[in-house]
């Protein structure tokens, strides 16, 4: 095997037994990304020479007998909406295509702080707008497994580039299942965490109240492992709440004894493909042969989530996305006749389509005569979606739910059909809604051998049960193959 090959976890034991040396494993992925990222397009930004050095540090540090942390010396990939510092941060936008950060987010100074090596930003949908990455300015990422497909979005840069090991692992934002939709699409694993338990501070922001940082791996081993490093409080973000976190690579046991897992009825009807549907419940039985215990719920507000969620959700875009005006910073018009020419001018040719169709639904639903119309019920709607998660949990541990409802689609199948391509959300925006936790993990492929995705979701603050029923499916099922490419 090559080192790349190897999982996060395995990569940080070799270290730590001087079998390997941090410079030879980033070197190793560099020669990955040389050999299969003209296929891919995972990156926008590659961060070579800050990389190697950043490993050079490493190997200096454990020579010199320094107690170094689980990942000092793993190369990671970060999403292009996450702030670093002197690296380009562009969202995927012709809005920010030169904006050079002088500051980090706080999840890019704990991995820096532990060792992290760097290896590059990574492709998006612009502005985390899109369940595809083909709204990227830059290019389209990808699918590894089949290089005509899409990865999902708008963290498919960050999937794609974990499937195709070009990173150890990565970290991705997920607003309405934009982590575990691409994830599930990649054949990785991908975890949305709780809302407040990892700072925000550094991101740039889409709708506030429901992005959420989190990470990607090849195993649930990897994903705990990253999660446990950037999960905690902060106080440079006024939600990120103030708890201790147990280790969850600690707890993963594999025991899921007595588990109680709910079955939502809603996310078994119409609209979901019937090989993924049987796909999740073949994953949940193996469950249940190791112990747990199946039970039937019903979340009857699932059917109107979606509509609440691109409203909640366009309209805190329409809000935060006001400052790209070409004053501040990023994207200015040439020659501007007017000031009122230059917003309009910097707007309309800064921002991508879908931008721009979520810019106007946000103004719309926030503008007089329609608020309460449509955001006051939507908002509503919300409190009414998290009653009834609250009430699920009182009679089971987990829910189980396909993550996404088909396959990757080919590229170009449904760029022209928004509606369509919203419904790939159907099954994850009710967690973001509710400030839940969720995890996406590989339960099974399609005839054309792309994979599936089963999603846990679980309690506030509860990720360590989660990931240990994905680690018990991990398990049954083994982990994640890389695909050829």
């Amino acid at each position: 095997m090559k080192l790349y090959e190897y999982k996060a976890y395995e990569q940080s034991e070799m270290l730590k037994k001087g079998e390997i040396s941090a410079r030879e494993l980033t070197e190793s992925y560099f020669e990955r990304i040389d050999e299969v990222e003209s296929k891919v397009d995972a990156y926008i930004t590659l961060n070579r020479e800050n990389a190697l050095l950043s490993a050079d540090d490493v190997d200096k540090k454990r020579a010199s007998g320094e107690a170094l942390d689980k990942l000092a010396g793993i190369p990671i990939g970060i999403k292009d909406n996450i702030s670093t510092d002197g690296i380009k941060t562009t969202c995927a936008s012709k809005m920010l295509e030169n904006y050079e950060p002088v500051f980090n987010a706080t999840v890019v100074n704990k991995l820096k702080s532990k060792g992290a090596v760097i290896t590059g930003k990574l492709n998006m949908d612009e502005f985390a707008m899109g369940s595809s990455t083909e709204n990227s300015y830059f290019k389209k990422t990808k699918n590894p497994f089949d290089l005509d497909c899409v990865p999902g979005g708008s963290s498919g840069g960050s999937a794609a580039a974990v499937a195709a090991c070009e990173a150890s692992l990565a970290l991705g934002s997920d607003t309405g299942g934009s982590i575990r939709q691409p994830a599930s699409l990649c054949g990785v694993v991908g975890l949305k965490p709780t809302y407040g338990s990892v700072s925000r501070y550094g991101l740039v922001a889409f709708a506030s109240s429901l992005d959420q940082i989190g990470p990607f791996g090849r195993c649930v081993k990897d994903v705990a492992l990253l999660q446990d490093a950037i999960a905690g409080h902060d106080k440079m973000d006024a939600t990120s709440v103030k708890m201790d976190h147990a280790s969850t690579f600690d707890s993963l046991t594999g025991d899921v004894s007595g588990l109680r897992i709910g079955i939502p009825k809603e996310y078994f009807g119409s609209g979901v493909n019937d090989d993924v549907k049987a796909s999740v419940m073949q994953s949940v039985e193996e469950l249940v042969k190791k112990g747990a215990v199946i039970k039937e719920i019903s979340l009857p507000s699932t059917d109107y989530a979606l509509s609440a969620y691109y409203i909640i959700a366009c309209a805190e875009a329409s809000s935060n996305l006001a400052r790209f005006d070409g004053v501040k910073y990023g994207y200015r018009c040439d020659k501007p006749k007017s000031l009122i020419d230059m917003y309009e001018r910097t707007r309309s040719e800064g921002f991508g389509r879908e931008v721009k169709r979520r810019i106007i639904l946000g103004t719309f639903v926030l503008s007089s005569g329609y608020y309460d119309a449509y955001y006051k019920k939507a908002k509503l709607l919300q409190l009414r979606i998290k009653d009834e998660f609250n009430r699920a949990f009182e009679g089971v541990d987990v829910i189980a739910t396909p993550t996404s409802p088909f396959e990757a689609f080919k590229i170009g199948e449904k760029v022209g059909d928004p509606l369509s391509m919203y419904s790939a959300d159907i099954c994850t925006v009710t967690v973001n809604i509710a400030g839940l936790p969720a995890v996406s993990v590989p339960c099974g492929y399609s005839k054309n051998g792309l994979p599936y995705g089963m999603q846990l979701i679980g309690r506030h603050f509860d990720e360590k049960t989660i990931l240990n029923a994905a680690y018990a499916h991990e398990m049954c099922f083994g982990v994640f193959k890389a695909p050829k490419l």
